[in-house]
């Protein structure tokens, strides 16, 4: 009862950080302008990928320090006080200093969230028992988070475009005080922190690079149709913040309501399966999005896109769990975030960056492509993996 009431408040913390998160997006091309971007897909690119390099640089010094002091409770609630002090100051001040400072506001910001989020995803993998269903707990909290936090911002902005941003100071400042409520149960660590304990754990465990891969390709997906996928819906289908929060929740409703089911059925199945079989139709259907003709069929084509996601998911997370010795947990969980943060930030920026030259079709097909390509690239190593490993739960069995 003691791990379920502590999976539940430690869900609720990556909720909170990922609903503050999502909540810029459906209007992030006004946001970039009020803040002096001028309104340019450059702006709105640069504002996402500011964050998630942010993410990308600090995820593992939030890790390294949490293994090595022992303690994670108090990381995150000073990492999700600083993303409130964050947002706030971006609300506050953007709108009057240039846009390069707004971008390093951004950028202090990402770095104190990505602590908030990656510390309680790794709290959660401290309580032991079947990794999926921790991992599916931390999967479906992302999936709600993302899920609500694109249709509730939409109506935000509705209000105001720095609406989104109070929103999300608030909610930050409310997950770091859930944090107070759960007990510390890490694992003595090493003393490492930083990208430097992130290369070592993966020179010392290379089996990490197989989901480390899957996970920068998933989350690349995710950064695409964050800044792409919302300015395509509301460009070329002519939907307005509320509506085009609306189709983004399309994907991201059955990519949250499904992260625990299927983190549990990847206890009793393996990982391997559940990894494999969404990899391989995953970016065929997100150029099916961008083939679709209508609103009602790219909606449909999202929400499939969901149920992949869903699938694949909490799957990756578990096998890194999987395969990280124990006192290696936050650093190995930071490597995976990490990984997933350059994902998402070579998806806004390679996405924006085709579609400013090519147009979108040529952005969804690239998104799609190399979607594909890593998954079949990766394959063969994850199939090595589940044939060679020690423990039952990669390939199935406890």
């Amino acid at each position: 009862m003691t791990h379920s009431r502590d999976r539940v408040a430690l869900a609720a913390v990556v909720l909170a950080v990922m609903l503050a998160q999502t909540l810029v997006y459906p209007g992030v091309d006004l946001l970039a302008d009020a803040l002096g971007g001028g309104g340019f897909v450059a702006s709105s690119t640069l504002f996402l990928a500011v964050e998630f390099a942010a993410f990308a640089l600090f995820a593992g010094v939030w890790g390294g320090a949490s293994d090595s002091l022992g303690r994670r409770r108090p990381l995150i609630a000073l990492a999700a006080l600083g993303g409130a002090i964050g947002y706030l100051a971006l609300a506050a001040l953007g709108g009057s200093l240039p846009f390069a400072a707004a971008l390093a506001l951004r950028g202090f910001q990402g770095a104190a969230t990505v602590g908030a989020f990656s510390l309680a995803v790794s709290a959660l993998a401290d309580l032991g028992g079947e990794n999926g269903r921790n991992m599916g707990a931390a999967g479906i909290a992302i999936g709600l988070g993302t899920a609500t936090g694109a249709p509730l911002g939409g109506q935000l902005y509705e209000l105001s475009v720095f609406a989104p941003l109070y929103a999300a100071a608030g909610l930050l400042a409310i997950a770091g005080v859930l944090t107070l409520a759960t007990p510390d149960r890490v694992p003595a660590g090493g003393s490492e922190r930083g990208l430097g304990a992130i290369v070592a754990g993966l020179r010392d465990r290379r089996a990490l690079a197989v989901p480390y891969a899957f996970g920068f390709a998933d989350r690349m997906t995710a950064g695409f149709f964050a800044l792409v996928g919302t300015l395509y819906f509301r460009e070329v289908f002519g939907l307005g913040p509320g509506a085009t929060g609306l189709m983004l929740a399309a994907f991201f409703a059955p990519f949250a309501l499904l992260q625990y089911p299927f983190g549990v059925l990847s206890d009793r199945v393996g990982r391997v399966a559940p990894v494999a079989a969404g990899s391989l139709t995953f970016g065929v259907v997100v150029v099916g999005v961008g083939l679709a003709p209508s609103v009602p069929l790219a909606a449909a084509a999202m929400v499939l896109v969901g149920v992949l996601g869903a699938l694949m998911s909490p799957a990756t997370m578990a096998l890194v769990v999987d395969i990280a010795a124990d006192d290696e947990r936050g650093v190995a969980v930071a490597g995976f975030n990490a990984a997933g943060s350059l994902g998402f930030l070579a998806g806004s920026v390679v996405g924006g960056a085709v579609q400013t030259r090519f147009g979108y079709l040529a952005a969804f097909g690239v998104a799609g492509g190399v979607e594909v390509l890593l998954a079949v690239a990766t394959l063969p190593a994850l199939l090595r993996l589940g044939r060679a490993a020690g423990r039952a739960s990669v390939f199935g069995g406890d």
